[in-house]
């Protein structure tokens, strides 16, 4: 294989002229976590509303729901990723669209709703199953309590939900950071989009997506971690 190694490349100024390739690295790591921690309080937020109504006795409830995280969850991401940036602005009226065009840092804005919306319809499954798994008699004392349905899931379900998908929910978060690749489709500078601009301007192709996955791994490795030591943390007593 004649390929010319050059494991120094990353000290060298990069094209760009605002510092070396691994500033440029680390510049687009910052976006990826930046990106996948906004998208993250999207989902959780929007995911735990459609887990809860698809647990409630209420039809109508239930519908709007599964309607939500069909939608969301059949369509692949980087569809969605084209249709909220490329063709949203071209359906709204025309103000709004103009204003969407010319939204500061647009990409960054578009990828962080997209994933938000698209993860929130995993995170919902995450919830909707942690209630399901809790026993009856949990809903039932909220009940005997005299405990509105809302104070029941505020009060008794969602804590010791959220305790038991936990590990679950690492996975999907893991998914979400690295989903955040797909946004350098719209132009996000995130970490893969920087490893590659750095493979374009210098040929050196190994050594950059070599460091990219490095990166990938380390912060995935903080994440598994952080999150193990919640685990131990809350962990539900008897289990």
């Amino acid at each position: 294989m004649n390929y010319n190694w050059n494991w120094g490349i990353f000290f060298d100024l990069s094209p760009e002229g605002t510092g070396t390739y691994a500033d440029m690295l680390l510049s687009g790591l910052m976006w990826t976590i930046v990106t996948a921690l906004c998208a993250w309080v999207i989902a959780f937020a929007i995911g735990s509303v459609v887990g809860v109504l698809r647990t409630l006795p209420s039809r109508a409830a239930q519908a709007v729901g599964n309607a939500y995280v069909e939608l969301f969850r059949n369509v692949p991401l980087l569809v969605q990723m084209f249709l909220w940036f490329f063709v949203l602005p071209e359906v709204l009226p025309e103000s709004w669209g103009t204003w969407l065009k010319q939204l500061p840092n647009a990409p960054f804005y578009t990828a962080v709703v997209c994933l938000g919306f698209f993860t929130a319809s995993r995170v919902a499954e995450q919830v909707r199953a942690g209630i399901q798994a809790l026993p009856r008699g949990q809903r039932m004392a909220g009940t005997a309590l005299g405990l509105t349905t809302a104070q029941t899931y505020r009060y008794v379900l969602l804590p010791n939900a959220y305790r038991i998908i936990l590990p679950p929910m690492t996975s999907e978060f893991l998914n979400n950071l690295k989903n955040t690749s797909v946004a350098l489709t719209i132009g996000l500078l995130e970490l893969t989009a920087r490893a590659r601009s750095m493979q374009e301007f210098s040929f050196q192709v190994f050594e950059a997506f070599t460091a990219a996955t490095i990166l990938y791994i380390l912060i995935n490795l903080v994440v598994v971690t952080v999150s193990g030591m919640l685990e131990r943390r809350f962990a539900v007593p008897g289990r």
